[in-house]
C-alpha cells in the first residue's frame, strides 16, 4: 500500500515555504497531492488556472508530485485519493494553533487520516502568501520570496 499525502492549500501564490515543505516531506511519502482547495472565505488574487500552471512548473521535476483542485472537504479528496495523510506547514505559534484545531476536526470526521506538522525552515518563517500578495498588490518585487521561473506580474 501506498504512502499518499496531501498538501491542501489555496496557493495564492505558491511561495519558497510552500516548495520547500513539499520537498522535505517526499522522502516520507510515495506519493504527494497538492491540493488546491476552494475557501469560501478567501478573496483569491490569482486565477485558479495560473496558480495550478505555478505548482506544476514548480514541482515537474518530481514524478511523486502530482497537483489536483477540489471544492470538497480535505478529508473526503484524501479519502478519494486514497491518501492517510495530511501534511500542513507551521511557521508560527498562531499557525500551529490554528492548524492543531482544523487537525483535530478532521480527526474527528476521519480517524484512519493522519495530520503531519512541518516546520518551516528558518528563512521562510517570516514568507506568507498573504505578504507576497501585498508585495505585487503594491508594485514590489516579490520574486525572492516564490520559486524560481514564476513571474507574479506576467504570470508566467
Amino acid at each position: 500500500m501506498s504512502r499518499i499525502a496531501v498538501f491542501p492549500g489555496s496557493f495564492d501564490p505558491v511561495t519558497k515555504g510552500h516548495e520547500s515543505i513539499v520537498q522535505r516531506a517526499l522522502p516520507l511519502f510515495d506519493k504527494i497531492i497538492v491540493a488546491i482547495g476552494y475557501n469560501s472565505t478567501k478573496a483569491n488574487m490569482f486565477p485558479l488556472e495560473r496558480r495550478r500552471k505555478w505548482l506544476e512548473q514548480t514541482f515537474s521535476g518530481f514524478k511523486a508530485v502530482s497537483v489536483e483542485e477540489y471544492k470538497e472537504l480535505t478529508v473526503d479528496f484524501c479519502r478519494r485519493h486514497g491518501a492517510k495523510f495530511v501534511v500542513r506547514g507551521i511557521r508560527t505559534p498562531g499557525d500551529y494553533e490554528y492548524e492543531s484545531n482544523v487537525a483535530l476536526m478532521n480527526k474527528a470526521m476521519a480517524p484512519e487520516i493522519e495530520t503531519v506538522f512541518m516546520l518551516t525552515l528558518p528563512e521562510h518563517t517570516a514568507i506568507s502568501s498573504t505578504i507576497v500578495r501585498d508585495i505585487v498588490q503594491h508594485g514590489g518585487d516579490a520574486s525572492q520570496f516564490i520559486p524560481g521561473g514564476i513571474n507574479l506580474t506576467t504570470g508566467k
